[in-house]
């Protein structure tokens, strides 16, 4: 399910004079969420009929969801290639989750280091979807 209205929520900005990229209120997050072994079982992609099958992990839908209904952007972003769009849409449907966009082709294997010039948070899936909690941890960053 895709919200058509999503970039409704996009703030203009404007720095030195000059328009940039638009920002989301701050109160309003945009979650990139992986899906194999994140939200369902981890199936490779050198194995995509069992995509359509996945054993789904019931509290990711329940929090996923929750986010949505709350006006939080959910994009799913998956190393899955464009060749398997369809079989992933179908599962994403049959399963009733709520999402604004589906990203194919993450770069696979892990150790990812997002370089943005907007806020970046990650947080790493250890198992269990639950509500988000703060907690202090120690990052890489670049030297001022």
């Amino acid at each position: 399910m895709k919200n058509e209205n999503a970039n409704d929520l996009l703030q203009s900005k404007v720095q030195d004079g000059k328009s940039i990229s638009p920002v989301l209120p701050e109160n309003v997050k945009n979650f990139l969420i992986d899906i194999d072994g994140t939200i369902c079982e981890d199936i490779p992609n050198e194995d995509p009929e069992r995509m359509l099958t996945a054993e789904l992990y019931p509290d990711a839908l329940m929090i996923c969801n929750k986010w949505y209904d709350q006006g939080h952007r959910i994009c799913f972003f998956t190393s899955r290639t464009e060749d398997h769009r369809d079989y992933t849409e179908r599962w994403l449907k049959k399963h009733g989750f709520k999402y604004h966009n589906l990203l194919m082709g993450k770069p696979r294997g892990g150790n990812y280091h997002w370089i943005d010039n907007h806020l970046v948070r990650a947080t790493r899936y250890k198992g269990k979807f639950t509500d988000l909690v703060k907690k202090n941890s120690s990052i890489q960053v670049f030297e001022d």
